[in-house]
């Protein structure tokens, strides 16, 4: 790993990951073009302890509140049970299939342009859609709608598709507004992101040298500060302009992949 390389990654990380146009299919195609190459692709996945951490950090205070109000009040335990409700199906599916989506998927860069485009032809469909919505409050969302959301999850385990482009439509379609359906895709984050990486960490321990463990620490610190800065201004930006530019620069992104691979291969 070059250290520029591990910089860029980073950087795209913890640009992307909050965003919905899939942090892990750009990785997979910038390191396919830079041949970037990382043993059992655990780089990929172990530098989102950084965008881990940018989101604690972000929602630290929220987060100690509802901790201090879990014993005593209804609606927050209703809450945390439907953050977890939702990570479920994802920590299920995500463990039984983990060698197939490493294996395969993760080496497949034309399913990622391809779930590029398609997701963002999808994301800009619904963001046109004059939907009315029924939950402003995350704290409000009945635990059937969390699930659904959890459900839609698992399709973000293909390359391409983005964990919060596929919870984030969901909640839309079952009555969310925008800025607390990518509130929610936050939380459900803290949980899902921390599972994959102690699942892969657990997986891959022993197949990593001293000098993967300092690219991905590095990695792991670009993309710390880069996602600070994504989440703190994202709800703020969902809100007022929608998810259009996402859903372009993804089309953008996963054609302008197509015609790389076609002429490079």
């Amino acid at each position: 790993m070059s250290t520029w390389q591990v910089i860029l990654l980073g950087l795209i990380e913890g640009l992307t990951e909050f965003i919905p146009v899939s942090s892990t299919g750009h990785l997979l195609l910038v390191g396919h073009f830079l041949d970037f190459r990382s043993p059992g692709k655990t780089f990929e996945v172990l530098i989102q302890l950084g965008a881990i951490l940018a989101i604690l950090s972000v929602y630290a205070a929220k987060l100690l509140r509802l901790l201090f109000d879990l014993p005593s009040d209804a609606r927050t335990r209703r809450f945390v049970l439907g953050v977890l409700l939702a990570f479920l199906p994802a920590a299920v599916i995500g463990a039984a299939l983990h060698p197939y989506i490493k294996g395969v998927l993760f080496e497949t860069p034309w399913l990622v342009c391809a779930s590029l485009i398609v997701g963002g032809v999808v994301l800009l469909a619904v963001d046109r859609m004059r939907l009315e919505p029924r939950y402003r409050d995350v704290m409000d969302f009945p635990l059937p709608l969390a699930f659904g959301v959890g459900l839609a999850q698992c399709l973000a385990m293909v390359p391409g598709v983005s964990r919060s482009g596929a919870t984030i439509v969901a909640a839309l379609l079952l009555g969310t507004d925008k800025r607390s359906a990518t509130e929610f895709t936050f939380f459900l984050a803290m949980p899902t992101m921390t599972g994959a990486f102690a699942f892969d960490l657990y997986k891959n321990w022993a197949i990593l040298a001293p000098e993967d463990v300092k690219g991905i620490a590095l990695g792991f610190a670009v993309s710390f500060i880069a996602g600070v800065v994504v989440v703190r201004y994202l709800l703020h930006f969902v809100s007022r302009h929608g998810f259009a530019l996402f859903a372009w620069w993804r089309i953008l992104v996963g054609g302008m992949g197509l015609g790389a691979l076609a002429v490079l291969g």
